[in-house]
């Protein structure tokens, strides 16, 4: 069974950069879409961004969109969150999660479509 470990997490000051990491092992990396999601205290988890297996096809959230860039290695089973300009809304616990897709072109947003999840890495952006 695979297992997916996120890193990269931290403190910051409001405008700095952090880079999010999440390892896949165990299992074959190809034919996965990964998302990233997130959730801030006292909020529900949300969708903030997606790759599909391929590479080729990238969803982000609103609140993300044009800060945020998520990347693939297939080689080293590792998918990247860059996040650029971070705010105090950005606060909250990372988590990466994989998603079996047969199409190499789609992404889902839908948290309850993925099937394993990382454990999280805190996000914590100050004003």
């Amino acid at each position: 069974q695979a297992q997916l470990e996120e890193s990269g997490g931290g403190r910051v000051q409001a405008g700095a950069s952090l880079l999010l990491s999440c390892v896949v092992s165990g299992e074959t990396f190809g034919n996965y879409a990964i998302g990233w999601f997130r959730q801030g205290p006292g909020k529900e988890r949300e969708f903030v961004a997606g790759i599909s297996w391929s590479g080729t096809i990238f969803d982000y959230s609103d609140s993300v969109n044009g800060r945020f860039a998520i990347s693939r290695d297939n080689a080293k089973m590792t998918v990247y969150l860059q996040m650029n300009s971070l705010k105090p809304e950005d606060t909250g616990v990372y988590s990466c999660a994989r998603v079996w897709q047969r199409s190499p072109w789609i992404v889902s947003r839908r948290s309850d479509d993925y099937e394993s999840w990382g454990q999280g890495t805190q996000v914590t952006v100050s004003s």
